[in-house]
Protein backbone atom coordinates (compact mmCIF):
# COMPACT_ATOMS: atom_id res chain seq x y z
CA UNK A 1 0.00 0.00 0.00
CA UNK A 2 1.45 3.44 -0.56
CA UNK A 3 1.29 6.94 0.60
CA UNK A 4 0.37 9.65 -1.70
CA UNK A 5 0.75 13.07 -0.31
CA UNK A 6 -0.89 14.81 -3.62
CA UNK A 7 -3.74 13.09 -2.13
CA UNK A 8 -3.68 13.98 1.10
CA UNK A 9 -4.80 17.36 0.40
CA UNK A 10 -7.94 15.90 -1.67
CA UNK A 11 -11.26 16.61 -0.56
CA UNK A 12 -13.54 14.53 -1.31
CA UNK A 13 -16.11 11.72 1.26
CA UNK A 14 -14.29 8.86 2.27
CA UNK A 15 -15.98 7.80 5.54
CA UNK A 16 -19.20 5.34 5.26
CA UNK A 17 -22.46 6.35 7.48
CA UNK A 18 -21.26 3.62 10.06
CA UNK A 19 -17.81 4.47 10.69
CA UNK A 20 -18.86 8.01 11.09
CA UNK A 21 -20.83 7.18 14.13
CA UNK A 22 -18.06 4.90 15.57
CA UNK A 23 -15.65 7.99 14.58
CA UNK A 24 -17.99 10.84 17.05
CA UNK A 25 -19.22 8.32 19.35
CA UNK A 26 -15.39 7.25 20.14
CA UNK A 27 -14.02 10.42 20.09
CA UNK A 28 -17.14 12.06 22.46
CA UNK A 29 -15.73 9.27 25.31
CA UNK A 30 -12.09 10.28 24.32
CA UNK A 31 -13.30 13.86 24.84
CA UNK A 32 -15.08 13.16 28.39
CA UNK A 33 -12.19 11.11 29.63
CA UNK A 34 -9.47 13.62 28.51
CA UNK A 35 -11.35 16.05 30.88
CA UNK A 36 -11.63 13.43 33.67
CA UNK A 37 -8.06 12.82 33.59
CA UNK A 38 -6.39 16.33 32.26
CA UNK A 39 -3.97 14.01 29.47
CA UNK A 40 -3.87 16.34 26.22
CA UNK A 41 -2.94 13.47 24.02
CA UNK A 42 -6.34 11.80 24.70
CA UNK A 43 -8.37 15.21 24.15
CA UNK A 44 -6.59 15.83 20.65
CA UNK A 45 -7.11 12.33 19.60
CA UNK A 46 -10.86 12.32 20.19
CA UNK A 47 -10.82 16.08 18.37
CA UNK A 48 -9.52 14.53 15.29
CA UNK A 49 -11.87 11.55 15.38
CA UNK A 50 -14.90 13.67 16.27
CA UNK A 51 -13.86 16.17 13.24
CA UNK A 52 -13.28 13.54 10.83
CA UNK A 53 -16.47 11.60 11.67
CA UNK A 54 -18.34 14.83 11.43
CA UNK A 55 -17.29 16.12 8.32
CA UNK A 56 -17.07 12.55 6.83
CA UNK A 57 -13.45 12.89 5.30
CA UNK A 58 -10.04 11.79 6.99
CA UNK A 59 -7.07 12.83 5.39
CA UNK A 60 -5.01 9.91 6.12
CA UNK A 61 -7.78 7.73 4.13
CA UNK A 62 -7.50 9.91 1.01
CA UNK A 63 -3.74 9.77 1.24
CA UNK A 64 -3.72 5.70 1.63
CA UNK A 65 -6.27 5.92 -1.41
CA UNK A 66 -9.23 4.07 1.15
CA UNK A 67 -12.90 4.46 0.83
CA UNK A 68 -15.22 2.96 3.47
CA UNK A 69 -18.37 4.89 2.21
CA UNK A 70 -20.86 2.05 -0.16
CA UNK A 71 -21.47 3.23 -3.64
CA UNK A 72 -25.14 4.01 -2.34
CA UNK A 73 -24.13 6.65 1.08
CA UNK A 74 -25.08 10.46 0.26
CA UNK A 75 -22.14 12.42 0.77
CA UNK A 76 -24.06 14.77 3.09
CA UNK A 77 -22.33 15.39 6.80
CA UNK A 78 -24.64 15.99 9.19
Amino acid sequence: MSFDYKRLVKFEFNIGEQEKKYRVMGGAALLLISVVTAKIILLLVGLVLVATGYSGWCPVYSGMDKNTRNPGESATTH
